[in-house]
């Protein structure tokens, strides 16, 4: 336990001193899976709800449960437009908070996602954090606005690549130590390349994320209190 309680102060220590927040987005920073909420917008909810499930647990790649879900929903870009216009995601209390204490303090914050950059420009606006800030994949459409896939070259369409997004995050700006704030398994594996990560709970509890990570927060007033 002491040991435990020994990485944890580790973990605060660094969160202290961070000179960049990368966040995930969905399940942390707003209250939904995007992707869910899509499928049940484009009428397609349970089987890609029951896919998510597998793919943030770690079961399947990242990439594959990617493409499985959009060739089930295959949104158009209508309905996108839709969705966003009739479906406004929901900020997570605390969030604008936390995001705003770090801007206080000069922070930079990244949103970090395997979402679609869409879907969480509006979330980028409402927390004034820059859309230049968004890692996220990106749909592509034919002319007439059916679905054409993604950009398979985006690192966050990939499993490791919210890793590759910190790698080159400290590349171009030298940042020493970026802390990860997520729910999900691949946000516990950008940890390394990120010097901390800290588990998010407040809307969904994934156990095996819990249990691997140094510290585990359900609420972000705990993040505002400790700085």
């Amino acid at each position: 336990m002491d040991d435990l309680k020994g990485n944890m102060e580790e973990v605060i220590s660094i969160w202290r001193e961070a000179d960049a927040v990368c966040f995930d987005v969905d399940s942390t920073v707003i209250q939904e899976e995007g992707i869910d909420e899509l499928a049940k917008f484009c009428g397609k909810g349970p089987e890609v709800q029951a896919m998510t499930k597998n793919a943030m647990g770690g079961g399947i790649g990242f990439r594959e449960a990617l493409t499985a879900r959009l060739n089930i929903i295959q949104p158009t870009m209508t309905q996108i437009r839709d969705f966003i216009r009739f479906c406004p995601p929901r900020l997570t209390p605390g969030i604008k908070k936390l995001v705003d204490c770090l801007h206080q303090r000069s922070i930079p914050v990244y949103l970090v996602s395997g979402g679609f950059r869409g879907l969480i420009g509006p979330v980028a606006l409402d927390l004034n954090i820059p859309l230049q800030n968004i890692y996220a994949n990106k749909l592509k459409f034919f002319l007439n606005g059916e679905y054409a896939g993604f950009d398979e070259s985006e690192p966050t369409s990939r499993s490791g690549g919210k890793g590759e997004v910190i790698g080159l995050l400290k590349k171009e700006h030298g940042y020493g130590k970026i802390i990860m704030v997520g729910d999900g398994a691949t946000d516990l594996e950008a940890c390394p390349p990120a010097d901390a990560f800290i588990g998010y709970g407040g809307n969904v509890i994934r156990e095996e994320v819990k249990n691997k990570c140094k510290w585990y927060v359900t609420d972000f007033q705990e993040l505002i209190d400790v700085l």
